[in-house]
């Protein structure tokens, strides 16, 4: 468990200005190349910390964060931090401060508590790689695989959920396989690996997470939903399956919204 001076230590690593510059110079790049769109932002509540809950797409590459984070920023300005957590594997050396300057934090209740009490927004995938690696031919489903953290985080922090949800990301490559009885077999899990993910793309053709092929330039489109209060909707003690339910259903059906109007993959 992280102590509180240790969770106050790396929400405070957040250089607005460094994160500016990173919004600035790749934000334009990343909505050209996927013409990515940032729907409803003006759903976000105004101020205040809140608890965005998104799905997660595109395996190793994922471009979700620099798209919605620049996006962001443009609506509410760089005194309103926006931190993401990320798994503590992709804190390595010069790129673990990088990512922490750009307000990239280590996942966990307490670093998520810590900024959300202060006031900031806190972007969280339950998901993970579970779900940034399901098959393309399910790309269109909600699956957190089981986690339900996020809804006591909100319910202990007293701030609302914010869903979103994202289309196009599973189409940057064919993801064909999340890889969970591979890894079972090579004995991967004792490593904490519970997935090896199979995909096709370009240029490598097939790739078991490495090497890992470059995104192709699918439509990607991300859309904000109405915030969740949780205490309001479900009372002060609510069940933490149930809204977890809740949750997944609003963003279930926002999702299979967006994918009726979706024309062709990688197109749009």
């Amino acid at each position: 468990m992280i102590s509180n001076g240790a969770a106050t230590a790396e929400v405070a690593k957040w250089d607005p200005g460094f994160t500016r510059q990173i919004a600035s110079k790749l934000g334009p790049l990343v909505r050209r190349y996927f013409r990515a769109e940032v729907r409803d932002l003006n759903r976000m509540p105004a101020t205040g910390g809140a608890l965005v809950v998104s799905n997660h797409s595109g395996g190793m590459l994922t471009p979700d964060v620099l798209i919605f984070a620049p996006a962001f920023y443009e609506r509410f300005g760089f005194d309103r931090p926006l931190y993401t957590l990320g798994h503590y594997g992709i804190f390595i050396a010069d790129i673990g401060n990088w990512l922490r300057r750009a307000g990239v934090i280590e996942a966990s209740r307490e670093n998520a508590a810590r900024a959300l009490r202060e006031g900031a927004v806190v972007l969280v995938f339950p998901g993970g790689d579970y779900d940034s690696y399901r098959s393309t031919f399910a790309e269109n489903v909600i699956d957190f695989n089981g986690r339900t953290g996020y809804v006591r985080t909100a319910v202990e922090t007293g701030v609302p959920i914010v869903p979103v949800v994202s289309i196009g990301g599973q189409e940057t490559q064919l993801f064909l396989s999340r890889g969970d009885a591979l890894a079972r077999r090579l004995g991967l899990t004792r490593a904490r690996m519970d997935i090896l993910p199979v995909s096709f793309g370009f240029p490598f053709g097939l790739s078991a997470i490495f090497p890992p092929n470059l995104p192709l330039p699918s439509k990607i489109v991300t859309r904000v939903l109405d915030p969740i209060d949780v205490v309001a909707q479900f009372g002060a003690d609510p069940d933490v399956d149930e809204v977890d339910a809740h949750v997944r259903s609003v963003m279930q059906a926002a999702l299979d919204e967006l994918a009726t109007k979706r024309r062709f993959p990688v197109v749009g």
